[in-house]
């Protein structure tokens, strides 16, 4: 046991560590603590002793530790989700370890992580993501108190204090939403970007249901039921190019309760896709890639996107092609005025597209330009208008070389600044005008209301339905706008809807 040992005008106490050899009692910054009386010192030395047999016993000196080891060292005995582990990554390695690595965990205070602070915002990196990586800086200085390597945690801000400024000034641009129309119109330029109509249906989708991104993206068929669309399962894009299968999130499990109209194209999409399993989880989704997977290339127009001009079927198109099949002269001459203006190729466009959609690849060339009417700037490439053929409308996308020397117009903005997550809040947007009651769109959301209001308030039948019909009425009135512009669309799916009664 330990003992206290009389040194001058104050006690210390001493203790046997695990080598058998016994040290002293130091105080948090590593030196001798200095008791004034015998029985204090005796109870201190006991308690190092008896973390000593416990196995927690630290050196206080060893607080020299560098913050670049110990950080590597907290990092690997992390186990957590990868999309978790990820962000972890990209905060140690981008901005703490540049700033820290060199310094001894005990010389990191407050004022050079103000200093680091400071310099991150002047970059500038947005305020949510500097306030992201102190929070990363609080939870591994948190762990090193917790090993004992340091008295105290230099990055944890006391209530109250800090900079005393507006909420405004650290918010981010506010979210650009829009509205049933807007949704539709923004689906149908989707489709005739990716040439095909699996956009429209997933676009109308989450415009009419608010699922996540990746809910959308992990969406698998047996999952669409006979009064929603089930969220299971979400499909998180790592950096590696890897998709991780793993619960919505927050465990946000639910029925998105929709309405008929939605569930029918749903199952059509599915029914006309007949996805197979996906080599990357052997599972199937009801929604796959646009483009190539990485390392293919398919550049111009597509078959689907000719026959869309042309006004014929993609058979029709492929007779012409072949030369084969009793195609009158007429209609050839269309589908070759077609090919003509697209800058169509035979062959170019690779057969095989990637199993899933990236969200990079998505965003950049189909929903940005849907919803905007340009390509983003990407890379070496300026921001641009899309090149479009007048007619049908709403005008057919031009791809090839010279797009733009081909191209006799360009598409108008729908919503400047919408993006993907944007038809999210356009979701919950529409509820509130519906008058929906903040029990069945936190439901229908996945989000959790932990108030007393929201432990008493239940969803009912009747407060589905009143949302269902009022989700159906603003979907007939935007077809009927739509119908304004032209009785018919280039898109196979929505042409149907159009031609309904």
């Amino acid at each position: 046991m330990g003992y206290a040992e009389k040194r001058g005008d104050y006690w210390r106490g001493r203790f046997k560590t695990s080598t058998g050899k016994y040290g002293t009692v130091h105080d948090p910054w590593g030196a001798t603590a200095r008791f004034r009386s015998r029985r204090e010192a005796e109870t201190a030395a006991n308690d190092a002793e008896a973390q000593v047999r416990a196995g927690r016993w630290r050196d206080p000196k060893s607080g020299g530790t560098k913050f670049a080891d110990y950080a590597n060292e907290w990092y690997a005995r992390q186990d957590l989700a990868p999309s978790t582990m990820q962000g972890y990554r990209h905060g140690l390695e981008g901005h703490l370890l540049p700033a820290f690595e060199s310094h001894e965990l005990r010389a990191i205070d407050r004022d050079a992580i103000a200093l680091w602070m400071k310099r991150e915002r002047a970059v500038p990196y947005a305020e949510s993501s500097v306030r992201g990586w102190r929070r990363l800086l609080h939870l591994v200085l948190a762990d090193a108190v917790e090993d004992g390597l340091i008295p105290a945690n230099p990055a944890a801000q006391p209530r109250g204090r800090g900079r005393r400024i507006g909420r405004s000034v650290n918010r981010g641009p506010e979210k650009v939403i829009t509205n049933a129309l807007g949704v539709l119109l923004v689906a149908e330029r989707a489709a005739l970007l990716s040439g095909r109509d699996d956009e429209f249906v997933a676009m109308v989708s989450k415009g009419f249901t608010g699922m996540r991104w990746g809910e959308l993206v992990g969406l698998e068929p047996e999952y669409v039921r006979e009064t929603g669309i089930r969220v299971e399962w979400q499909l998180y894009e790592l950096d590696n190019g890897e998709f991780h299968r793993c619960p919505p999130k927050d465990e946000s499990r639910r029925l998105v309760m929709a309405p008929s109209w939605l569930l029918d194209l749903a199952r059509d999409q599915v029914g006309r896709a007949q996805p197979k399993p996906c080599p990357c989880h052997g599972l199937r989704y009801v929604y796959s890639g646009h483009r190539a997977p990485n390392g293919v290339t398919a550049p111009g127009a597509k078959v689907a996107d000719v026959a869309r001009h042309a006004g014929v079927s993609t058979g029709t198109v492929s007779a012409v092609l072949n030369d084969r099949g009793p195609v009158t002269g007429p209609t050839r001459a269309k589908v070759r005025e077609a090919i003509a203006a697209l800058g169509y190729v035979p062959g170019a466009a690779a057969s095989a597209v990637a199993p899933h959609w990236r969200r990079n690849g998505f965003a950049t060339w189909v929903f940005q330009p849907a919803a905007t009417g340009r390509y983003p700037k990407k890379g070496p490439a300026v921001a641009r208008p899309v090149p479009i053929l007048a007619g049908p409308w709403p005008g057919m996308p031009v791809r090839g070389r010279n797009a733009a020397g081909r191209a006799n117009a360009c598409w108008a903005p729908i919503a400047a600044g919408l993006t993907p997550h944007g038809l999210r809040h356009t979701y919950k947007t529409i509820m509130i005008e519906l008058g929906t009651p903040a029990t069945l769109m936190d439901a229908q959301m996945g989000h959790a209301d932990g108030s007393v209001q929201g432990l008493y308030a239940h969803v009912t039948p009747e407060m589905v339905r009143r949302l269902l019909d009022g989700l159906t009425d603003l979907w007939r009135a935007a077809l009927a706008q739509r119908r304004q512009f032209d009785r018919g669309s280039p898109v196979a799916v929505l042409d149907r809807l159009l031609r309904e009664k």
